[in-house]
């Protein structure tokens, strides 16, 4: 479970709209809106430096911080971030107010793992991703890092569903209605066709 926190730096945003968010940026701060827990939204000014290290760092959006807004302390989750799609900097971030009771949804990442012990994967089996990450709904306090699939065992043509996962205590998936499919084990490219190939030379032969 993820109990780190960090602190962020803030001031209050008088104006807002395109105009000042470019005037904004030149002064490397990003525009940003803190939302939610029944309040009016906040618009603040953050540091760009700051949060592109936090974007970078990995985890940006599983991890609760704390925003210093002139001196009032706000825990706060990332829900969102902008990025300027030519130059890839970070346009705006919007944060969801949280605390200690707080449900939260997030898209936890999965890690697999054990792929040497898989022996549809040992013998020339593809591991074909369906799901990078899963939307969980998780108290704000025990956001998981990433869920953990373990591989061993699996032959080609074995498919792993949620239900296969062994989910942190308290954490659900906002997908409910239905055992979704998180990766399965692939035959290998043109396994089938050669098959097919060979099973048709001995229909011929026979």
């Amino acid at each position: 479970m993820s109990q780190t926190t960090y602190e962020l730096k803030a001031e209050t945003r008088e104006r807002v709209g395109k105009g000042s968010s470019r005037e904004l940026r030149r002064n490397g701060l990003i525009p940003a809106v803190i939302y939610g827990d029944k309040q009016a939204p906040l618009s603040i000014a953050l540091s760009t430096k700051d949060v592109t290290m936090k974007i970078h760092a990995g985890g940006f959006m599983t991890t609760v911080a704390v925003i210093d807004v002139n001196g009032e302390k706000i825990r706060v989750l990332p829900k969102d971030y902008q990025l300027d799609p030519v130059r890839d900097f970070t346009m705006h971030v919007d944060f969801l107010r949280v605390t200690k009771d707080s449900r939260v949804s997030v898209q936890v990442p999965v890690h697999f793992e054990n792929e040497e012990k898989s022996p549809g994967l040992k013998q020339g089996g593809v591991l074909n991703i369906v799901r990078h990450d899963v939307e969980m709904s998780v108290s704000a306090d025990n956001i998981p890092e990433f869920l953990s699939v373990d591989l061993t065992g699996l032959k080609v043509g074995d498919s792993i569903h949620i239900s296969d996962v062994k989910l942190p205590a308290g954490a659900t998936p906002v997908i409910a209605d239905r055992d979704f499919t998180i990766a399965t084990i692939a035959a290998p490219a043109g396994g089938v066709k050669e098959e097919e190939e060979a099973e048709a030379e001995g229909e011929a032969e026979a």
